[in-house]
């Protein structure tokens, strides 16, 4: 059985999405504009200098794109950070690449991900953007067999045209991300203080 890919669930969300939020044509639709890949290599790469060229190799393994290297602004004597220092690796997915990704990481990597519960939807910002985390980079297929000594987190932002945190849930529930209930956590606090009284 073939698993529908981004784009088609994409395209067959539309017409429940268009019932609840009132779109006048497919024009108004939601898209996903761009996802953006990134990781923060300061600590690393002052250890190791060849860390932000194995990041970014992995990095560009992962996406399908090389990665560009994202510098210091400033300089900070607190943190030993000089301008122009590379700090970060990023990757600016768009079109197919972009939604080639989130087939993978979606259908392939979220099932790989130790103890997951769920995403949480106060990660979706005001203007709708939804920005996750991901602990080890080996829940992608292409690093699966690495040393757990060269595991490092990265950081996924996916932008949307959505118009508020509402409607992007919608959709992101659509395309198969699973979030979890902000009500069970928000009683199992709520069971937490009355253990406390």
């Amino acid at each position: 059985m073939n698993v529908p890919t981004t784009k088609e669930k994409l395209k067959a969300a539309y017409p429940k999405l268009k019932e609840k939020y009132g779109y006048k044509n497919a024009m108004q639709a939601p898209r996903i504009e761009k996802v953006v890949v990134s990781v923060g290599t300061g600590k690393l790469s002052r250890a190791d200098k060849k860390k932000n060229e194995f990041i970014a190799g992995r990095l560009a393994m992962v996406t399908g794109q090389k990665p560009a290297g994202r510098a210091a602004k400033k300089s900070i004597a607190s943190f030993k950070l000089r301008e122009g220092e590379v700090i970060g690796q990023m990757v600016t997915l768009r079109g197919a690449r972009m939604f080639g990704f989130l087939d993978k990481f979606v259908n392939i990597a979220v099932p790989r991900t130790k103890d997951f519960r769920g995403f949480s939807a106060r990660s979706i910002d005001a203007m709708g953007n939804f920005t996750l985390g991901v602990k080890e980079h080996t829940i992608f297929p292409e690093t699966a067999d690495e040393d757990l000594r060269d595991v490092f987190g990265l950081a996924i932002t996916i932008v949307l045209s959505t118009k508020g945190k509402e409607e992007s849930k919608d959709v992101l529930e659509a395309l198969g991300f699973p979030f979890r209930e902000v009500a069970e956590s928000v009683s199992r606090r709520g069971r937490r203080r009355e253990g406390k009284k």
